[in-house]
């Protein structure tokens, strides 16, 4: 009869024990669930924000339907391809309009779909180069406040014979409301700045070494041109592109996303759908892709009492077959005799030469004229002084 009793008070305690566990369990499961629901009505928020800034961003007044070296319209899950990064000289306080600045930051980056891999190139922004627009060389910033982007993406592939096959272009208040969104990056700081600042006034003061940098900073450090050359320049807005891709995949920033997005659909036009974006998440997949950063060389050049950064022939050769073997591509793949000059091959040295393209369909008579580019809906008066 005791040990009956016994067994019975362990029983009992036990399951209170039981009971007790009950509740806590309960808890755990429950908040387990609704994190998960929380996360994923995050993920679709976050998707329905990546999908409304895309449609924001994108260009409606782009008209091009392929590269004019393409033979067809590539697709990013199929085909390797080329994106074009544009940052124009321009913010809302300088009111200077998307379509007449200049472009202060040039990148091309080529995208190998078999092994994921990417290719940037910096380009310059004082490269002597021909431009179709005018019909002569200048300095390649001044493309695009001749004719816009189209007149810069005609430009590139003129230089380069690549196919430019999308292309963003972004102003200064993209950039600063992206790196501000992500809270700030770190890149190593080369020496001590004072420079502009977006309004163009020198506010910005940094010191040399490796430290967190806001929009602002981080924007007169990618400007900065006057302490070293245009190549360290591009070096510079490669180390600061990479450091805000960094910061933007780690999971610290999973929350600052929809700040991002509405920056960029405020700031920034492409051509690039929101299905062909979401296309570009294959690269990623396993960790960042490797990037290998390309160069031009050249040499400063101020012979005509404007400073020139004159490229290097033996290394632009170079790059154009790095950049064609990367994408797959031959010169029998180009089409080449679209994107001919009278008939011949373009020669970017040469400065009497017409650029009469059936795909560019350009007419140039001066101060004045009127473009229309590869695809372009637009046509801009051309008065800009070409010594900027």
């Amino acid at each position: 009869m005791t040990n009956s009793r016994v067994q019975a008070k362990k029983e009992k305690k036990s399951l209170k024990k039981k009971k007790k566990k009950h509740p806590v369990l309960k808890t755990f499961l429950v908040l387990l669930i609704l994190a998960v629901i929380a996360t994923g009505s995050y993920a679709f928020y976050l998707f329905k924000q990546g999908e409304k800034a895309a449609n924001k961003a994108y260009d409606t007044s782009n008209t091009r339907e392929k590269s004019a070296l393409r033979e067809e319209k590539v697709e990013p899950l199929k085909d390797n391809i080329s994106i074009l990064f544009v940052g124009i000289d321009d913010s809302e306080a300088r009111e200077q309009g998307s379509d007449h600045s200049r472009s202060d930051a040039l990148m091309l980056a080529t995208l190998n779909n078999k092994d994921k891999s990417v290719k940037l190139l910096s380009i310059p922004r004082d490269s002597y180069v021909y431009i179709p627009y005018v019909g002569h060389e200048d300095k390649i910033t001044h493309a695009h406040a001749y004719g816009g982007t189209q007149a810069t993406i005609d430009t590139v592939e003129n230089l380069l014979n690549v196919p430019v096959d999308y292309y963003y272009r972004l102003n200064f208040d993209a950039f600063i409301e992206i790196v501000d969104a992500l809270g700030g990056i770190k890149v190593n700081v080369p020496y001590a700045l004072h420079e502009l600042d977006e309004n163009d006034k020198r506010t910005v003061n940094l010191k040399p070494g490796k430290q967190l940098l806001n929009g602002r900073e981080a924007l007169a450090l990618a400007r900065t041109r006057h302490q070293d050359s245009d190549i360290k320049r591009g070096e510079r807005q490669q180390m600061i592109l990479e450091a805000i891709i960094k910061k933007a995949s780690s999971v610290t920033s999973l929350t600052k996303y929809d700040d991002i997005l509405a920056a960029v659909g405020n700031n920034m036009k492409t051509n690039m759908t929101f299905d062909e974006m979401k296309s570009l998440a294959a690269y990623i997949k396993g960790g960042m892709p490797k990037v290998d950063s390309l160069s031009l060389k050249g040499y400063d050049d101020m012979s005509t009492g404007v400073y020139y950064y004159k490229l290097d022939t033996n290394n632009l050769a170079e790059i154009k077959q790095t950049l064609q073997k990367h994408l797959g591509l031959t010169e029998n793949d180009l089409n080449t005799q679209d994107n001919s000059t009278d008939g011949t091959q373009t020669d970017t040295n040469n400065s009497s030469s017409e650029y009469n393209s059936s795909q560019q369909s350009s007419s140039y008579s001066g101060s004045g004229s009127t473009y229309s580019g590869s695809g372009s809906s637009s046509s801009y008066s051309s008065d800009y002084n070409s010594n900027n």
